[in-house]
Parts: structure tokens; sequence; C-alpha cells
């Protein structure tokens, strides 16, 4: 079991947890994060400054809900809905992520909120 995280994205929050992967445990170390995500479809990323490369699990194909992270922007992704590189209902990211962990609340809020967002994590 990873640590729980706390994520407020504008007035929402949002109760996540981080796996135990290396790149997990590398965010982790970097709490409270604070910074700008941009949406992309029904994805929000953005440059979390946390530097890891790929794991061997990273993959495309996601689950809503599922938190990961982009290495070749160092961006930090929420997946909730299909993304522009999906074929159906599943979100799918544009090249490989490291998956790091799921959201535990209903991240079904995040559909209305706008193209740019701030967010904000902590550790619970």
């Amino acid at each position: 079991m990873g640590l729980k995280i706390k994520i407020t994205i504008e007035d929402q929050n949002l109760l996540a947890e981080l796996n135990d992967s290396a790149c997990a445990e590398k965010i982790a170390r970097a709490l409270p994060l604070e910074f700008q995500m941009s949406r992309w479809g029904d994805e929000y990323y953005g440059s979390c400054g946390v530097k890891a490369g790929l794991e061997q699990d990273a993959r495309t194909l996601m689950q809503a809900g599922e938190i990961a992270y982009w290495p070749p922007a160092r961006a930090l992704c929420i997946f909730f809905g299909p993304t522009p590189a999906s074929s159906g209902p599943q979100p799918e990211a544009a090249s490989e992520v490291n998956p790091v962990g799921s959201v535990t609340s209903d991240c079904s809020v995040l559909k209305s909120m706008g193209s740019t967002v701030k967010v904000k994590i902590y550790g619970l």
C-alpha cells in the first residue's frame, strides 16, 4: 500500500493513493507540490518538477482515475476519461507513462473544469 494523498484542483478535493513504484516514491519525497495542469481530452497533465525515467510497467492504456508520470515533460497526469489518443472510452496517454497511483474518490468533477487548472498535492 502506498502513500495516501489529497489533490486540490481549483476548489475541489480528491483523495488518492500513490503506489509503491520507484517513480511514485520520488513524487512522494517531493510533496507538497503546487503547479498548473492543462487539459487534453479527459486528462489533466502538468510539469511537477520531479525527474524520473520510464519504468518497466510503463504503458499507454489507462483507467479512469489513474495517476501517471510522463517522463518527457516531467509531468503528472490524471486520467478521468478518453483522450484524443483514445480509440474508445478508455483513457490513452500520448506515449508511455509510469502508473504512480489512483484517485480513490469520485473524479467525475474534473469533467466540468476548464483548460488549465491550479493543482496542489499533499501527503496525508
